[in-house]
């Protein structure tokens, strides 16, 4: 497996999204087990997850434990790195809302460092951003924890280049990693992949596959990822994988899955090497 890396450690140049195997439609438990220990067994060393990826009210942080579970049952496990998310939650009727306190945040990391079993969580990002708290505020809770220790790394998520900067001004240049939408189909994150490049930050798309209900259509709905696909003999999403990686150092996709086989295609998108041209291609579908 290829590497690159958030912060000062290396990682797998491909991760592996955990939130369709705990929201809504997913797998049973035995599948998400087999497929964390199949994109282990591929190499991949990066897992993202959040407490709010869970269905039921009274579920909260299942993809968490479910993450804990699988780490612990592999040999491997203690290899990877465990990126979590606090500030978003789930009632349990299907709706997302937020809460980027201070208060929260920190309860919400102490929730987090029980479910993962851990001292400290090796990435924690703050999930979405808060209209009704200073975004200074919400940053500044996750510049305690990482001068308390409570985590290694920090990181923020779904923020634009202002907030980036912010950010990164509260951590005292300390941020490692963004994670924003970018996909074929969602492109508006191109200026914070050009920021984060420029930075020296670990850019982090999700749903990098246009997202769990969308992902098999990948090459149905843009032709040149299908195309260039078949002249390599592999599918369109390995192809969209690889084309992110092309963009930049930085960038880390981490494709969500709820099956092995999913998750080991993905996990090969690094040994797929583009030409110039057909990146531009695709650059343009």
């Amino acid at each position: 497996m290829h590497t690159r890396r958030i912060g000062a450690v290396e990682v797998s140049a491909i991760g592996l999204g955990g939130m369709p195997m705990s929201i809504e439609g997913r797998p049973d438990e035995a599948r998400s087990l087999a497929t964390i220990h199949a994109a282990l067994d591929a190499g991949v060393t990066l897992i993202d997850t959040a407490d709010a990826y869970h269905r039921d009210a009274d579920e909260v942080g299942h993809n968490e434990t479910l993450i804990a579970k699988a780490l612990a049952s592999h040999e491997r496990g203690a290899d990877v790195l465990v990126a979590t998310k606090g500030g978003h939650l789930r009632p349990g009727d299907g709706s997302w809302t937020l809460d980027g306190s201070p208060r929260h945040l920190r309860q919400a990391c102490e929730e987090s460092l029980r479910r993962l079993g851990v001292e400290a969580i090796g990435l924690y990002q703050f999930h979405r951003p808060d209209p009704r708290v200073p975004y200074a505020e919400s940053v500044g809770a996750v510049r305690d924890l990482l001068d308390e220790g409570k985590i290694r790394m920090a990181g923020i998520s779904n923020a634009n280049p202002e907030q980036i900067k912010l950010a990164n001004d509260i951590l005292d240049g300390r941020l490692v990693s963004v994670q924003n939408q970018f996909s074929p189909a969602f492109r508006s994150s191109e200026p914070e992949l050009r920021l984060c490049d420029d930075l020296g930050i670990a850019f982090l798309p999700w749903s990098p596959l246009g997202g769990i209900s969308h992902a098999g259509e990948l090459g149905s709905a843009y032709a040149p990822f299908a195309r260039i696909a078949e002249a390599h003999g592999v599918s369109p999403q390995r192809v969209c994988l690889a084309w992110m990686l092309a963009k930049s150092p930085v960038v880390v996709p981490i494709p969500g899955a709820s099956r092995p086989e999913t998750i080991r295609d993905s996990a090969a998108a690094p040994d797929l090497v583009l030409t110039p041209e057909e990146i531009a291609e695709l650059d343009q579908a």
